[in-house]
């Protein structure tokens, strides 16, 4: 069986290999051109498969660069920053879901659905998926989860995407900033072009950092990408080697 360590080493070479593909196919395309296209309501239509930039790092910003010296984390956040070791095991390495900002900032094709009503997060990591009301309904109730709760609603042109109630059980980004189940999670996103998504992401956690902080990235729009399947297996060994037996069907 492999090790944690193993299981981490393995992940990061995978994302690693997927920034890597990305980036190829990146110097193959033609950027999208044209006017920033509407629903038949008139609201901003982000749907689309969209590049994200893979910034493993969420203090900088799209491009790389430092957008922060240090994080204005308090005294258990820095804790927290300090202790993490991801030599001793990322969750991540045992298939666990990312979380929202995680899942945010790696390279791996997203999806964008919308209606009047609802707007779906379609991530090609491991098939997750987090579905969106936005229709200015309030927060549900309900327990704690990997993606939190997220409510939407249109500030013009601007779509306001708040999350709360994280179960506090993931890390901020690829690098291991933490956060508590007091994430607070604000995403504003528009679409100045048709090719183009312009996304900030605020982060607030009272118990983490001693005030909010956020980062802008900008989507590329691909609509030569599309979203396939993917699954991730702890400790990634076949199921057809013998390990687990596999049920033969109509035998």
């Amino acid at each position: 069986m492999a090790t944690r360590h193993g299981a981490g080493l393995m992940a990061a070479f995978f994302i690693a290999l997927c920034a890597l593909s990305s980036a190829v196919g990146q110097t193959q395309f033609r950027a999208v051109e044209g006017p920033t296209p509407r629903t038949p309501s008139g609201k901003v239509d982000l749907s689309g498969v969209w590049q994200k930039p893979y910034v493993p790092d969420m203090t900088k910003d799209g491009e790389g660069q430092k957008g922060f010296a240090e994080l204005p984390f308090t005294a258990w956040g820095d804790a927290e920053w300090k202790a993490y070791d991801p030599a001793q095991g990322d969750y991540t390495g045992a298939c666990l879901p990312f979380g929202l900002t995680r899942s945010l900032n790696t390279p791996e094709p997203m999806q964008i659905m919308q209606s009047d009503t609802y707007l779906a997060f379609l991530f090609e990591q491991n098939s997750w998926f987090t579905v969106v009301p936005i229709d200015g309904r309030a927060h549900r109730n309900g327990d704690p989860t990997w993606f939190g709760d997220s409510v939407g609603h249109w500030e013009g042109d601007t779509l306001v995407i708040d999350t709360i109630n994280f179960n506090g059980k993931t890390r901020l980004d690829t690098v291991g900033h933490p956060h508590s189940d007091q994430l607070h999670v604000v995403q504003r996103l528009s679409r100045p072009d048709r090719g183009h998504i312009s996304s900030e992401v605020i982060i607030d956690d009272p118990k983490t950092f001693t005030k909010t902080w956020n980062n802008t990235r900008t989507f590329t729009l691909r609509p030569d990408w599309e979203v396939m399947e993917y699954s991730c297996e702890e400790n990634n060994k076949s199921l057809w080697e013998g390990r687990i037996k596999v049920p033969q069907f109509g035998k």
